[in-house]
């Protein structure tokens, strides 16, 4: 009754899915490729902002030009969203690399021990 607790190492959690995590190059590989589509899509954005501005509506009718504004909004919009999400997402595999690379995954123990 004198011992005290025994203390309990951390449990690591093994991989749910039984599938290897990803290593610290395919995690920065995909972040490579998904800057490339970022860079892509920032120059496509950045053409389509500029070809719409310098080209103005030509029209009398106010709900023409309420449609062509929310239409040009709309696309340059989405083309804005795809270029951030792909941006995080390089920023995010580009941080699991590191983390991966100088903190790799516990290897799981048999609980039989």
């Amino acid at each position: 009754m004198t011992e005290p607790t025994p203390k309990k190492e951390p449990e690591t959690q093994p991989n749910p899915s039984g599938k290897a995590l990803p290593g610290p190059l395919r995690c920065l590989s995909g972040a490579v490729v998904a800057a490339g589509l970022a860079i892509a899509l920032y120059f496509l954005t950045s053409s389509i902002a500029s070809n719409f501005a310098s080209k103005p509506i030509q029209s009398d009718n106010f709900t023409v030009v309420n449609i062509t504004v929310a239409v040009r909004t709309l696309v340059v919009g989405v083309s804005a969203l795809a270029t951030g999400i792909f941006g995080l997402i390089a920023i995010g595999l580009a941080a699991l690399g590191i983390q991966v690379l100088f903190n790799p995954p516990a290897k799981p123990t048999d609980a039989k021990q």
